[in-house]
């Protein structure tokens, strides 16, 4: 009797032990995917659809919804809406730690309503406050895309032309993988300094 009762002991503790093993590897897997960034390879990537507030015309609160992948319209480069994200200075990836870039964004966004192209200019200019107010309040999630894909980058990268033409290229993609309910049309520097 006392055999089986040291077996169960040893058997106890060896399924507590991978019991507790698994709970560990589930919780850094969880957290892992939630709070690494989405340049970093993962088994699956979280996309987070925001709800949209729609107004109603009768001066009640708007209502919020969540967009539908409903087909936008033909928007060519200069048509958007542009959204400037501010200048910013940030560290290049240099041993040394000593090479910046000064750099101030505009993003063009593809408007989110349909008959964006048949409004009037007032219609227009009261939904682009509006759509300004809906990006002004995603902005941290712009800034850290920049932020993060401008400091993973070095000063060769970024020098040449074709080094500037694959940063637009790369915020655009980036920003379009984090914010899915906007289309981003194009992105524009118009200050881009690195020392």
């Amino acid at each position: 009797m006392s055999k089986i009762k040291a077996i169960l002991k040893i058997l106890f503790r060896v399924i507590t032990f991978l019991s507790s093993l698994i709970v560990i590897g589930v919780s850094l897997a969880s957290a892992y995917i939630i709070f690494a960034p989405d340049d970093l390879p993962k088994p699956f990537y979280l996309q987070y659809i925001y709800p949209t507030p729609i107004p109603t015309g009768d001066g009640a609160a708007p209502i919020a919804v969540t967009p539908s992948p409903t087909p936008q319209p033909d928007i060519r480069p200069g048509d958007g809406i542009m959204v400037n994200s501010g200048t910013k200075i940030i560290n290049l990836a240099d041993p040394t730690g000593r090479k910046y870039i000064r750099v101030t964004v505009v993003i063009e966004f593809a408007p989110t309503n349909g008959n964006y192209t048949q409004m009037t200019p007032e219609e227009k200019a009261a939904y682009t406050t509006a759509f300004n107010a809906e990006i002004t309040a995603k902005m941290p999630m712009i800034d850290d895309t920049i932020i993060t894909l401008l400091s993973t980058k070095t000063f060769d990268e970024l020098y040449t032309a074709q080094g500037k033409e694959d940063v637009r290229k790369d915020i655009l993609d980036q920003v379009n993988v984090r914010l899915p309910e906007y289309r981003v049309i194009s992105v524009y520097f118009t200050e881009f300094v690195v020392q």
